[in-house]
């Protein structure tokens, strides 16, 4: 009988210590879940399950354009969803399969730019291409410099910029292009500071900021935040991003540049999400992922922020999603 009541002793003290402090068996959990603003919730499913896709948006819908499907490592898929009546349909594909690629929209057109075109970050592209959504078509534009892919692509004072991305031989870059459609040309301005890959590129305001990526697997994320002056060609380093990490999601939203998921810690892709106050200059934490995932897109339509495919997994071919995920704050 005494032996019963000290152990039932011992265990009540056990629950009470941890409540007292917090609960060290999940703190991380407890850190994101508690406070942190914001809502999601899903809207129509993709047609088709995709990782590593390029994600942009024009004339109020998103496109999702390529990546990696089950049994396939490249698709020239082309899927447009109208967030008025929550409907996905195929639009003309792209002129060939890719992953990987860099995508932006621009006064009404869809643009990609490099890509992949095999499996394990291979066989990267120089390719350009626009997309009309008007008249459905497709048509090639001035290729980069050099190929790349898992590019960071941004629209800043009408011209689109390509940063980063990993090129032939799987060798990571810090190459720094910019396109002018005035001129259909490329040139170049000055690259990172620190070559990476698998990075968030956002234009605010009249800068760019490049955030997080990798250096070459995700074992080497980094939370390097650059930015980027047009008006002297220079960079200048920012607040860090609170947890490195690459092959995130990221979007402009609310004066914030929102940075989501990621790929891999612990064999377990990001929930993370995280927001960097473009008035304040610092970073703060939103309500997390429903679940982990990386090589998916982000973009803004309305007062809400959309993210679309992705795998749950680290690797390309692990538990691809087909959701469309919806986060809103107040």
């Amino acid at each position: 009988m005494t032996r019963i009541s000290t152990l039932s002793i011992l265990c009540i003290r056990l629950a009470l210590w941890l409540v007292g402090a917090g609960s060290l068996i999940a703190p991380t959990l407890q850190a994101q879940s508690a406070g942190t603003p914001g809502s999601w919730s899903t809207k129509a499913p993709l047609p088709i399950k995709l990782s590593e896709v390029g994600v942009a948006a024009a004339n109020d819908k998103i496109y999702v354009l390529g990546g990696i499907a089950p049994g396939r490592v490249y698709q020239p898929v082309n899927l447009e969803y109208d967030p008025a009546t929550d409907r996905w349909r195929e639009r003309a594909p792209l002129p060939r399969a890719l992953n990987h690629a860099g995508a932006t929209g621009l006064n009404g057109k869809i643009y990609v730019v490099g890509a992949f075109t095999a499996a394990g970050h291979s066989a990267p592209l120089d390719a350009v291409f626009e997309y009309d959504p008007a008249t459905d078509t497709w048509r090639a534009l001035a290729p980069l410099k050099s190929p790349r892919g898992s590019v960071g692509v941004t629209v800043l004072g009408g011209k689109i910029h390509a940063i980063g991305g990993r090129g032939p031989d799987k060798v990571t870059v810090g190459t720094h292009e910019v396109y002018d459609p005035a001129s259909g040309t490329w040139s170049e301005l000055a690259p990172l500071p620190k070559a990476r890959d698998h990075l968030a590129v956002v234009a605010a305001g009249d800068r760019i900021h490049a955030i997080g990526g990798r250096i070459d697997s995700f074992d080497q994320n980094v939370d390097l935040h650059d930015i980027y002056n047009p008006a002297t060609n220079t960079w200048e380093t920012g607040a860090p991003m609170p947890t490195a990490r690459s092959a995130v999601a990221r979007a402009l939203y609310q004066n914030m540049i929102v940075v989501a998921g990621g790929e891999c810690r612990n064999e377990r892709t990001y929930i993370e999400n995280e927001a960097y106050d473009l008035t304040a200059g610092r970073w703060s934490t939103l309500a997390p992922l429903p679940a982990g995932r990386h090589g998916f897109g982000a973009v803004t339509v309305g007062r809400a922020l959309y993210f679309a495919a992705g795998s749950l997994e680290c690797g390309g071919g692990g538990r691809l999603s087909d959701e469309l995920l919806v986060f809103t704050l107040p």
